[in-house]
């Protein structure tokens, strides 16, 4: 991809707006409060290499290690965040089965040894269950954190290939000047990429080795044999990682448009003193010690964002936070590229670091220093660990400052925006209020506005209350008098106008009550297993069983006001592996009444199994029963029942 294209894209977009997505040309004229954006990334690094943060140590039990991911998802969830940055592929191994390269040691402690189940798989799942991007992060040249070629498996590529690698600074490092060296990179990246859902594809700042005392990276060799049209080592060197980072900005958008292309680089370009272009710093060039031509990178368009490391306080005489986000801000401006800002939460009230980061607003600082440069649209913070530890409250003081509501994903490209979603139900129940609604969306925004909405109610995050790839949502603690719009967004997050809002108890004001498996009125055996495998599911979670010769079912509790004719629905998410013939059990008045449904398809929104009269009282009104002779799961997720 050139620079031109993705300018002039930049350019049409902006100029389109109005006709591509009504709802950003009626926000255009509004005024958004900046401490609550409509659109900002909000992100974390989560490091796998010496399991700094997660797995927290090696050898954990299947069930032990996907706990502590979910919990670190959860931690995201709770701060407000939208995306996070996993390490998949720390030193040259792989947390999925590749084809390429072994399993990583920081799985199971044993390097190729297989872990038991596929992480990537996993972790991708559970992000998506909780309306997280999921950015797989790359580490493209370590081979390894020492320097003995024996310690490696024996099949890794490393070894097989010696001419591929060499040691430096006590580590071991794939050759960036040697072709073949840069397409197996490519291919192992790809790999990820082509298999799994990923959202994003992201590299660190490790391009050539940070420079070691009194030593040279021994690539002599490969320059005498691939760097012939250049006239000095470095331009050669740079070349090669600029090679790689185009080439994979091509690969990736030609495999899936729609996945980002990231990288986080040291925090300076080149200092000003050395280079006109450069920042007014005095600190390590990246374009010097380690050949990433970074600005290149922004200016030629090869990549959709760039998270440069700033990782330095605000008024460091050597390189100044606020000089920094300058600089890169208008290094980015006009070219179509995103910046975002690489945060060091791990210096915040840590001990040894300069008094600044003493300070607990040091930090949230730095976000207001962000809306002085409306090309910065978001934050990564390094790492997961130093978010949860909260040293001196600083990343509360960030949430406090910045994330008091609900953030949608900054926009990618210029696709169409989904078609208008329509709310189907919004169910008072318990002090919340339960929504549905029908739409093709990729996730939805739902909003919740006092009154009339106007053409501004949409414009900033004010209004927002969450953002979900089902196509229910609780409202916790609604308001006394809601009313209440959802938005489509496709896989880029351009959204789309608002549904036609809806109070509870609209559409004639029936009764009306959803039970979700999470709620106190669900009662199952211990039989009965718990799954956020699928993304269909309703809520946060879904039951699953075997089927059996016995009914052993799952119940749904509801309290039914008055004998009467009712519609009972029934969610659930739908899979191959689960069961054809899956009986639904309704306590009607006339007896129980049972009713199969083929839970393999057409899972994912409300379905109707029937009319049913009901008498008046607080029962076990729908079950769903182990007894069928039909192989799969049997699933219990959620039902609806309504007055009709």
């Amino acid at each position: 991809m050139t620079a031109l294209p993705r300018i002039v894209l930049a350019a049409l977009t902006a100029a389109l707006l109005s006709l591509v997505n009504p709802l950003s040309a009626a926000a255009a004229a509004c005024t958004p409060d900046p401490a609550t954006p409509k659109r900002q990334l909000r992100a974390m690094w989560i490091s796998s290499v010496a399991n700094i943060d997660w797995p927290s140590r090696t050898g954990l039990s299947v069930s032990a290690q996907q706990a502590e991911y979910r919990a670190w998802l959860d931690l995201a969830v709770s701060k407000r965040m939208n995306a996070v940055i996993v390490q998949v592929r720390p030193t040259a191994d792989a947390f999925w089965p590749s084809p390429y390269e072994p399993w990583s040691q920081w799985l199971t402690g044993t390097q190729g040894r297989d872990p038991g189940y596929d992480p990537l798989a996993f972790m991708v799942a559970e992000a998506h269950a909780r309306n997280l991007e999921f950015h797989a992060w790359f580490n493209p040249y370590r081979i390894a954190n020492h320097d003995d070629p024996s310690r490696l498996v024996s099949t890794h590529p490393a070894r097989q290939h010696p001419g591929w690698r060499f040691a430096y600074g006590g580590k071991l490092y794939y050759n960036p000047g040697i072709p073949e060296v840069r397409a197996f990179i490519e291919d192992a990246i790809m790999d990820a990429v082509s298999r799994y859902d990923v959202d994003g594809v992201h590299l660190d700042d490790y391009f050539y080795p940070y420079p070691v005392s009194g030593q040279n990276i021994p690539d002599a060799d490969a320059y005498a044999r691939h760097g012939g049209s250049f006239g000095n080592v470095g331009d050669w060197r740079r070349d090669n990682v600029n090679r790689l980072v185009r080439e994979l900005d091509q690969r990736i958008h030609a495999a899936k448009p729609h996945v980002a292309f990231g990288i986080s680089p040291f925090g300076i370009w080149r200092n000003a003193g050395t280079d006109p272009l450069g920042s007014r710093t005095t600190g390590l060039q990246s374009y010097d010690a380690i050949y990433a031509d970074t600005r290149t990178w922004v200016k030629q368009g090869w990549v959709d964002y760039l998270a440069p490391q700033i990782y330095w306080h605000i008024g460091f005489s050597t390189a100044a936070y606020e000089v920094l986000t300058a600089w890169w801000s208008d290094v980015a401006r006009g070219t179509g590229v995103q910046l975002v800002v690489g945060q060091a939460a791990y210096r915040a009230g840590a001990s040894g670091q300069d008094a600044a980061w003493q300070d607990p607003a040091e930090l949230s600082d730095h976000l207001l220093d962000n809306r002085r440069h409306p090309e910065v649209v978001g934050d990564v913070f390094f790492s997961a660990k130093d978010v949860k530890a909260d040293r001196i409250g600083a990343f509360t003081r960030v949430v406090r400052d910045h994330y008091t509501r609900p953030a949608l994903v900054p926009a990618r490209g210029s696709a169409a925006a989904p078609a208008v979603p329509s709310i189907t139900s919004a169910t008072r129940s318990g002090g919340s209020v339960q929504l549905a609604w029908t739409g093709s969306g990729t996730a939805y925004a739902v909003y919740r506005v006092d009154g009339t909405a106007g053409e501004c109610s949409f414009a900033g995050a004010t209004n927002l209350i969450g953002t979900t790839r089902q196509k229910t949502f609780t409202d916790p603690a609604p308001t006394a008098s809601p009313t209440y719009y959802v938005t489509a967004l496709n896989r880029t997050h351009q959204e789309s106008a608002p549904s036609q809002g809806r109070a509870p108890g609209g559409g004639g004001g029936g009764f009306s009550v959803v039970v979700d498996n999470a709620d106190a009125a669900f009662t199952a055996g211990s039989a009965w297993g718990t799954s956020t495998y699928s993304g269909q599911l309703h809520g946060t979670d879904y039951r699953f069983a075997d089927p059996v010769a016995a009914s052993d079912p799952a119940w749904f509790r509801a309290a039914i006001p008055s004998a009467g004719s009712y519609r009972v629905e029934v969610w659930y998410p739908a899979n191959a592996g689960y069961n054809s013939a899956t009986p639904y059990v309704v306590t009607a008045s006339g007896g129980n009444q049972t009713v199969t449904v083929d839970q393999r398809s057409n899972g994912g929104a409300w379905r109707s199994i029937g009319t049913f009269s009901l008498n008046a009282g607080t029962y076990n009104v729908v079950g769903v029963s182990r007894w069928t002779s039909t192989t799969g799961y049997v699933i219990a997720d959620a039902v609806r029942i309504t007055r009709v």
